[in-house]
């Protein structure tokens, strides 16, 4: 098998290994510090999983107060908020402004690029990389270290097969396990957990959840949305989350922005040990009390049937009959009381996750405590992870790629600060 010698320039190599946002940003960090840095990408063209989320539109970032922003990281706050105050929602927008691309607020308080895609926004980025001297390896496959040791040399499977090179130190960026075929496939946690890093099972993050609906409802309300609801879930610590917004009922369960908003506890309590069933409450009328609903149904029914019933007097479609049919199916559809409490908080009990490839994003990896401040792993000095090889997860609504770019500007600056160290 071919082999490139590693380079002896006495100038330092900086490598960045994954294109991805989080990548480029350390990337980004690196040049302007006048430090000559090479990126290199499995794929054909960079920051592919970037530009497919940008196809709806580019959630780039999230506009609500700061001290509510930083809360959507859950667990991994501590560890991420220094990072966000150093790059903040405001920040990140005033940097894609400098990339002269607009930003504007649309609704829920969500941030995206005017023209909502994310092609302006990489090609200003890629030609202001390349101005400042970033050069790019497409088709360049990282697959562990020679002998599994980074100072022995990387090495790289290339359409002429491979190479290895050896760097003075390195930014890992290579994602989690989602949407593998863009390149996030998590093949770089084997040689990182060979070299002794203590990894987190990697998990189906911001996710659908597959649930045992009769062919009724698949075939009948497959596809169909669920609006203006509130969902409920007590975490495994015993904390109460409740989110309003809509989502989906598809043939295999349950999905959309407000399963995903829940979907870490959720995953969590179906993974975990705990009695504590995983479980969603469905409210169907939050902005309506329980015992007014009550009221509203106990009224004369003039031969109403129960779909009807709850149509006629509280506007709620046919969906609304057939799945408390399905997830109440000992409810007393004769009993006023006992449909508003239904209707208050309705279970839902998926089965299982989806498939970790279908994810938006995954969760696991590298645990913060196996990284410095500067996002060096403790136990290989001048290699730093960003992105989401870390172990955090967040929800949709621009708080992913927020983190992203804030990771990969903590490990690009905390390179530079090695390198002049070292």
């Amino acid at each position: 098998m071919p082999t490139q010698p590693a380079d002896t320039q006495s100038k330092p190599t900086v490598a960045i290994i994954g294109a991805g946002p989080a990548g480029l940003m350390a990337a980004e960090q690196i040049a302007s510090a006048g430090i000559a840095v090479e990126v290199f990408d499995s794929k054909p063209s960079v920051a592919r999983k970037f530009l497919l989320a940008g196809i709806g539109g580019m959630n780039i970032t999230h506009a609500e107060p700061y001290e509510d922003f930083v809360t959507r990281y859950g667990e991994a706050r501590p560890y991420l908020q220094p990072m966000l105050d150093a790059f903040t929602p405001q920040q990140l927008r005033d940097w894609i402004h400098d990339l002269g691309i607009e930003t504007f607020v649309g609704s829920s308080n969500r941030v995206f690029p005017t023209g909502m895609k994310a092609a302006p926004l990489l090609r200003a980025w890629l030609h202001r990389l390349r101005e400042q001297g970033v050069v790019f390896h497409p088709r360049h496959r990282w697959s562990g270290w020679v002998d599994g040791q980074p100072q022995a040399g990387w090495r790289f499977d290339t359409p002429d097969g491979e190479i290895v090179r050896r760097f003075d130190a390195v930014v890992l960026a290579l994602g989690g396990a989602s949407w593998a075929k863009l390149g996030s496939d998590g093949r770089w946690f084997e040689p990182l957990a060979k070299a002794g890093i203590t990894l987190n099972p990697l998990l189906p993050s911001n996710c659908g959840f597959e649930m045992n609906w009769s062919a009724f409802v698949q075939e009948r309300f497959g596809g169909t949305p669920i609006k203006n609801i509130a969902l409920s879930i007590t975490t495994p610590g015993g904390r109460e989350i409740t989110r309003k917004g809509e989502f989906l009922i598809t043939g295999y369960g349950i999905e959309g922005s407000l399963i995903y908003a829940l979907s870490a506890p959720l995953r969590d309590l179906l993974f975990s040990d705990s009695e504590q069933p995983a479980e969603l409450r469905l409210d169907w009328l939050p902005a309506h009390r329980e015992e007014t609903i009550q009221t509203k149904l106990s009224q004369p029914r003039k031969g109403l049937s129960f779909a009807n019933l709850l149509r006629k007097r509280l506007h709620l479609p046919p969906v609304t009959s057939a799945l408390l049919k399905e997830c109440c199916p000992q409810l007393d559809t004769q009993d006023p009381k006992a449909i508003a409490r239904a209707l208050k908080s309705m279970p839902l009990r998926p089965v299982a996750t989806r498939p970790i490839d279908e994810a938006i994003s995954s969760a696991g990896g590298v645990p913060f405590d196996e990284v410095n401040s500067a996002l060096m792993l403790n136990k290989l000095p001048g290699v730093f992870v960003a992105g989401e090889m870390l172990d955090w997860e967040a929800p949709t609504g621009g708080y992913l790629l927020t983190g992203c770019f804030a990771t990969g500007k903590r490990a690009g600056q905390g390179l530079v600060r090695w390198m002049s160290i070292d």
